[in-house]
């Protein structure tokens, strides 16, 4: 990075661990949060001088990286491609933290993009649904519309997944 600014390298080393697990929570996908956060932070360093001076780097960001994230599953449109299976297994010591809540998460990776958006910065974020909607380019309707079929079908797939494990662990074998 020559020839980069100074606080511009420290931002990024300071805080691309945690724009990381963000964009995990987003993406449900570690390789799809690694290409979110590297384009997000590549847009950052072209307007690092004038985001610079409003004082939120981090804020821009998220937006970045929410704003890509629906982008890009509007043109995916849940077309998923599979390539070779690694030889050896990655774990970011930040993602192992969610392995407590391992029902929890994978349901909320089976909800629609916008819905687990939604839901990500509503209760991950802690973002109002006003900037909600201005983040995700929609209405504060469809924020909490979005928000409340979410939860419907988290509480479904979570009560769903506690009934499958209590029911597999009280089976004899």
């Amino acid at each position: 990075m020559s020839g980069t600014d100074p606080a511009f390298v420290k931002f990024v080393q300071e805080r691309s661990a945690a724009l990381l697990r963000y964009g995990y929570v987003l993406t449900g996908d570690p390789h799809d949060a690694a290409d979110l956060t590297q384009e997000a932070l590549s847009r950052l360093g072209s307007s690092w001088s004038r985001v610079r001076s409003q004082d939120d780097p981090e804020g821009y960001v998220r937006t970045v990286m929410a704003r890509l994230h629906i982008s890009w599953w509007r043109r995916r449109r849940r077309e998923r491609s599979f390539g070779s299976v690694p030889e050896q297994a990655y774990t970011d010591v930040g993602f192992a933290r969610t392995e407590a809540a391992a029902g929890l998460w994978r349901a909320l990776a089976g909800l629609p993009p916008r819905q687990r958006a939604v839901l990500v910065l509503r209760y991950y974020e802690s973002l109002a649904d006003q900037e909600i909607a201005t983040l995700l380019n929609i209405s504060s309707t469809t924020v909490r519309s979005q928000a409340a079929r979410g939860l419907a079908k988290l509480r479904e797939r979570w009560a769903h997944e506690r009934t499958n494990v209590s029911t597999t662990i009280g089976r004899p074998r």
